[in-house]
């Protein structure tokens, strides 16, 4: 990754794809993993610690590996993230296996924040979706070639973020504002701060490769549970990346109502450790490596609940040749990539009779 020096540039600009807003404006979507979501909690009692928590903060400069070559810069008041899982096996995720040839985008959200940022849509983007990867260049300037066919989550194997952020721009034609990627054994540890998230399942839920094991019933789960259970594949539905993700979606809902009923204004100790542990468990683009950055873009999450968000998958179907991959309705895909570049909400029509992995309502 390219890691950009914390002087010498301004801080909140950029050539972001809106106007830039006054901080006080910039809001964070949901699904910045906590990390914004708890900095906003405290608002400026936490001024003591910025400067340890902005050490907690590494950057990587999307703008300048990716140049001009992108979307237009609409300014329609709304703004755009790329939320990425990467699925490195290095440092402590060793412990969940070994990269096979390197880290990929284990989990894919764009996350679209409306005009007025009072709601949200999320398009998670299964990893096994058959796309063309543009060329682009990684994070030491090496040309990537581009391919047909290949699987959308080699983008940030073979080029980093900007690679994954090109990717996604050449499938939705929609400009990314920023770029969020969170790491496993963070995720872990923030769920473990925030004292677990509660969930319901409606059936048992027993898997030997992320060795989650719960029965029907309320669970509050720690963090090593709750990584668990994003990352279970097999044994839910039809053991597709499409039933996984609609167990991300339910557990995000859940992690969203959790972050915002926590006591963490009256609990200055609470509030510290998570908001550690959160700026440990992102890597974000070079427009919010600080925690003031974040603290701007966050300003706007308390009006925005989980029931002000509307998740959806991308319109996929199994693919003739290969069942164990899946490929773009591109009918369907345009209108969901239409609506949130126009701000306007995903019609229903555009993810009806699509394949969803049959796992939905396993999880409330």
């Amino acid at each position: 990754m390219t890691e950009q020096s914390k002087t010498g540039r301004a801080r909140g600009g950029g050539r972001g794809r809106r106007r830039k807003r006054p901080a006080k404006r910039r809001t964070a979507p949901i699904l910045i993993s906590g990390a914004a979501a708890v900095l906003v909690l405290g608002g400026a009692g936490l001024g003591y610690v910025y400067f340890k928590l902005d050490g907690n903060l590494k950057g990587v400069d999307i703008n300048a590996q990716l140049g001009e070559e992108r979307p237009e810069n609409v300014d329609n008041g709304s703004l755009d993230i790329l939320v990425l899982g990467s699925d490195s096996r290095s440092g402590d995720n060793g412990a969940y296996g070994k990269d096979e040839g390197g880290a990929r985008s284990d989990t894919a959200m764009v996350v679209h924040v409306y005009e007025g940022h009072k709601k949200a849509g999320v398009v998670s983007i299964p990893r096994d979706t058959l796309v063309t990867r543009p060329s682009c260049t990684d994070a030491q300037g090496t040309a990537v070639p581009g391919e047909r066919r290949v699987m959308f989550n080699t983008a940030y194997e073979v080029g980093g973020p900007a690679c994954a952020v090109k990717t996604v721009e050449s499938m939705s034609g929609i400009r990314m504002d920023h770029y969020i990627e969170v790491d496993f054994t963070g995720f872990k540890k923030l769920i473990d701060e925030l004292g677990g998230v509660e969930i319901t399942t409606t059936q048992a839920i027993k898997d030997d490769k992320s060795h989650l094991d719960l029965a029907p019933g309320t669970h509050t789960l720690d963090g090593e549970q709750s990584l668990g259970l994003v990352r279970t594949r097999k044994s839910i539905g039809d053991g597709s990346d499409l039933g996984r993700i609609q167990l991300q979606q339910a557990f995000m809902k859940a992690f969203i109502e959790q972050v915002k009923g926590v006591g963490a204004l009256t609990n200055p100790t609470k509030l510290y450790g998570l908001a550690d542990a959160a700026t440990k468990a992102i890597t974000p683009d070079s427009e919010l490596d600080s925690v003031q950055e974040l603290m701007g873009f966050a300003k706007g999450l308390s009006g925005i609940g989980a029931r002000n968000v509307h998740m959806v998958t991308l319109p996929v179907e199994y693919d003739p040749r290969d069942p164990n991959r899946v490929v773009p309705l591109e009918a369907k895909a345009a209108q969901v990539w239409k609506a949130l570049k126009s701000d306007l909400p995903i019609p229903a029509s555009a993810t009806k009779d699509t394949a969803t992995g049959k796992a939905d309502g396993v999880v409330q």
